[in-house]
């Protein structure tokens, strides 16, 4: 096994990406990001859709293309011509993994579905992530992150009582599904190493959702209570939320009664410890309106630095809530490398999201930016076996785009 200075988890693993928009793409990323090839095979009408969400970043393509692409080397294929088929099959054969995000019944009808492929390499990971999964009455339907954040019950979680319905405010299902896939990705990897047996790995945004609701379903499967929203409060906990201070908000996380105590000492209110309307725990969630009011006549009278200042200093759990330049701007962001920069000789300095998940041996990086439309069709066709001449060919009869 080859390691040492710049040898990165997954070097040497060959994945095939022909996902696009923001699941598929995140799922992706996070392989390229530990050192897999991951091949980003495109559609030739302009590839992936993302390229064209939002303001132009570079040239056509946007910021979020350019954010969850990072790391990959694109190739533009026909896979709805036979030849394009045949070339992809090709690919599949020097290929470790399959990921794709279109809806069930698409592979099917190329003629590339997982059966087909593990014919090809029967050792390959495949992996499909879709709106309701590949199975049952929903399967066909389309899905976007709005419509598995609603139909999760996310949607009525969120939000403050009374209010309209809310998201998240980030496409959390699109993301957390990228993420299950990944991990399902390289448990299949795991097994086929030890056995030479491919798999299919299946999640979808529905599941991903649903995924998150461990108080709310843990709750309603236990006395069939339906939830609802809280704004920032806690499922069971109170006070776990954010409080009005003299200039904006704190959150504050004295969930337990040993941080509650702590706090009422921190900030003056050492009456309030032995209040018996907020006594034990049940009591303070009982009246959690009632409490938070009570808080904010303390909180109001100070800024939000002094109170962070104040309350850390005295070891209760607390937090500002920050704008996405004060993430960036925060020491602790800094130091755990949540911003990094990369120099690119026709943009200069570009940054990016760090990458969130350490290795002490063989941490991920940034190496590349995303790449313009079908940049390495040339070198990943050649790496495959065709010939310059065949590579001409191709792209003559519009199955390729060779820049």
């Amino acid at each position: 096994m080859q390691t040492g200075e710049g040898y990165l988890a997954l070097s040497g693993v060959v994945v095939l990406d022909l996902t696009q928009i923001m699941a598929g793409p995140v799922c992706t990323m996070m392989l390229a990001d530990m050192g897999a090839d991951v091949i980003k095979v495109e559609k030739p009408a302009g590839g992936d859709d993302n390229r064209r969400m939002g303001p132009p970043f570079l040239g056509s393509n946007s910021a979020g293309f350019m954010a969850a692409n990072r790391n990959k080397r694109s190739l533009v294929l026909d896979l709805r011509s036979e030849v394009g088929q045949s070339v992809f099959k090709r690919l599949v054969d020097r290929a470790d993994v399959v990921v794709e995000n279109f809806r069930p019944g698409v592979m099917e009808r190329l003629g590339l579905a997982y059966p087909e492929l593990a014919r090809v390499k029967p050792s390959l990971v495949y992996c499909t992530i879709s709106g309701f999964g590949s199975t049952g009455p929903y399967k066909d339907q389309g899905g976007f992150d709005l419509i598995a954040q609603g139909m999760s019950g996310l949607m009525s979680i969120t939000g403050h009582p009374g209010g309209p319905p809310a998201k998240v405010g980030v496409p959390i299902t699109d993301i957390s599904a990228g993420l299950l896939a990944a991990n399902g990705i390289l448990c299949a990897y795991i097994h086929a190493q030890k056995t030479g047996q491919g798999q299919m790995v299946d999640t979808s945004l529905l599941e991903a959702g649903i995924s998150y609701t461990i108080w709310e379903s843990s709750g309603y499967f236990a006395d069939g209570e339906v939830p609802g929203p809280l704004g920032s409060a806690h499922r069971v906990a109170a006070p776990y939320q954010a409080l009005r201070t003299r200039d904006g908000y704190i959150n504050i996380g004295s969930a337990t009664q040993p941080t509650w105590e702590q706090l009422c000492r921190a900030i003056g209110q050492d009456s309030l410890i032995e209040d018996p309307r907020f006594k034990l725990p049940g009591d303070r969630k009982a009246r959690e309106a009632e409490l938070a009011a009570l808080l904010e006549e303390t909180f109001s009278r100070e800024s939000t630095a002094h109170w962070v200042d104040t309350l850390t200093a005295a070891g209760v759990v607390v937090g500002p809530i920050y704008d996405m330049e004060q993430v960036y701007q925060n020491p602790q962001v800094k130091a755990r490398e949540m911003m990094v920069d990369m120099e690119d000789p026709e943009l200069g300095t570009l940054h990016n999201i760090g990458v969130p998940v350490k290795l002490s041996e063989t941490p991920g990086s940034i190496r590349r930016r995303a790449p313009e439309l079908g940049q390495h069709s040339r070198e990943v066709l050649l790496g495959s076996g065709l010939s310059e001449q065949e590579i001409e060919d191709l792209a003559r009869a519009g199955v390729v785009h060779v820049p």
